[in-house]
């Protein structure tokens, strides 16, 4: 547990016992794109109980996370732009083992209280599902218990409880509905004291599996199946909250690591109309479908349009549960609870795309700028990942180019020639992103290195790519 932890326990939890906390369930997929959703467009997956969802919440339909998985976990965990964070291990792993005194969401609400519990991916302890650091698994972030897999299920699944190994190769087809047991499992028995749930689906990361009852389903395929099973367990937590009678003091926060696998026919997802997919920093692979809802408190049928991210959850979920965000470093999320609550529809701030350790584009209010780089991404550090990326995307942009995401949502048009000084405004936020968090040739000034990790760390980073 990171040191806030245990001095936010005695310095605020007193403060804090007089309030009605709320409860918080995080329900996180794993490679979904932003049309996957029938709220969000799909035209051949039903969503129905995400969609009532919708009804009942708020749709945020510019939401970021980050490129790929593990950095993604890392920024929602920590509410901290990846590279700002320090490893346990190799600082230029694009998958990180986030180190031990990295403070979590989740040392934070157990500080006001919270019984605290993840389900599913975690993937920050090891990539690899064989090769972890059980030292690193969310007993030891915050969390009272934890079931699920350390990595990625691209060949196989490891089932662990709290930190032992209790199953190996598991049946991939089961894993939604076991994951979400338990997670209705601890609702349960916790339904006395405020909780947060972190249900991170391993699905529909592929290998894709569907149980026996959702096969053949969908008309968007054997991806439309998973998607199809996990609205239909979304909606068993939604039941099990309200038979509960925890309706009205809970927020649900449905979300995606990021955009879709660019895998066409059965196997991929749908980003429509961004352009781009997973590994990308085209709206595409980091812009994702969220939906939160909390009755009589986030108003119903509602839209959100302001640049948000999961990198705002950690000061927003403190700020629900009557505490702050750590003071002792940098986060980079801001408090989004007044846009959450309907109390205002805009939001000033800079967001930065980084393609695994490279700074790739800006956006601030409509404009987006994609910074000059000089090999496309198929060659570069994407390599193992080239068929995730349509070669109309993974180019090289000699010069920087500008979009209007208002005008024009699918990044066709750059129309840096008639906006000089748009170009030059966001080229100086991108210069201080590159001083402050960091780069792929450079340190931040405001990047963490803890302990272990500064044996490892390297003078200087990797060549100009």
């Amino acid at each position: 547990m990171g040191l806030f932890a245990v001095v936010c326990l005695g310095a605020t939890a007193v403060c804090a016992a007089s309030l009605t906390r709320p409860n918080v369930i995080i329900i996180f997929t794993d490679d979904q794109g932003y049309q996957d959703l029938g709220c969000f467009g799909s035209p051949d997956i039903k969503t129905p109980r995400i969609d009532q969802m919708a009804k009942e919440g708020m749709r945020f339909t510019n939401f970021y996370a980050q490129t790929v998985c593990g950095p993604s976990r890392g920024a929602l965990m920590t509410g901290c732009y990846p590279l700002r964070l320090a490893r346990q291990a190799d600082p230029d792993s694009i998958h990180p083992e986030m180190h031990i005194d990295e403070i979590t969401i989740a040392e934070v609400l157990k500080a006001q209280g919270y019984a605290t519990a993840a389900f599913g991916k975690w993937d920050l302890a090891g990539h690899n599902p064989a090769r972890y650091k059980p030292e690193l698994l969310p007993p030891h972030q915050g969390f009272d218990c934890y079931f699920g897999t350390p990595g990625s299920n691209d060949a196989s699944v490891n089932l662990i409880r709290n930190t032992e190994k209790i199953e190996t190769n598991a049946n991939m087809s089961t894993l939604t509905k076991r994951y979400t047991d338990e997670a209705i499992g601890f609702i349960e028995k916790s339904k006395g004291k405020p909780f947060f749930v972190y249900l991170a689906h391993t699905m529909p990361h592929t290998k894709l599996a569907v149980s026996e009852e959702f096969k053949g389903k969908s008309a968007g395929g054997l991806y439309g199946d998973v998607i199809e099973e996990l609205d239909f367990n979304v909606g068993r937590v939604l039941d099990k909250v309200k038979e509960l009678g925890l309706d009205d003091n809970t927020y649900i926060i449905y979300t995606s690591d990021n955009g879709p696998w660019l895998l066409r026919g059965e196997h991929g997802g749908h980003a429509e109309p961004l352009r781009g997919a997973k590994t990308s920093c085209w709206e595409g692979g980091m812009r994702v479908p969220c939906i939160m809802r909390a009755p009589g408190k986030i108003p119903a049928g509602t839209e959100c349009d302001a640049v948000t991210t999961t990198i705002d959850m950690m000061p927003t979920l403190a700020k629900l549960a009557g505490c702050a965000a750590p003071s002792d470093r940098v986060i980079d999320g801001i408090d989004i609870s007044a846009l959450m609550h309907g109390k205002t529809d805009s939001l000033k701030r800079s967001y930065f795309y980084y393609q695994h350790d490279c700074l790739r584009a800006v956006r601030s209010g409509k404009w987006k700028l994609m910074l000059p780089h000089t090999e496309p991404a198929q060659t570069s550090i994407a390599t193992k990942w080239k068929n995730h990326i349509a070669p109309a995307d993974a180019i090289r942009i000699q010069k920087a180019r500008i979009y209007d995401l208002d005008a024009d949502i699918g990044e066709i048009t750059d129309v840096s020639g008639q906006h000089s000084e748009k170009v030059a405004e966001l080229m100086k936020l991108a210069e201080w992103a590159q001083s402050d968090i960091g780069d792929h040739n450079r340190f931040g000034a405001q990047r963490r290195i803890l302990s272990s990790e500064a044996k490892v760390a390297p003078a200087k980073k990797k060549k100009n790519k």
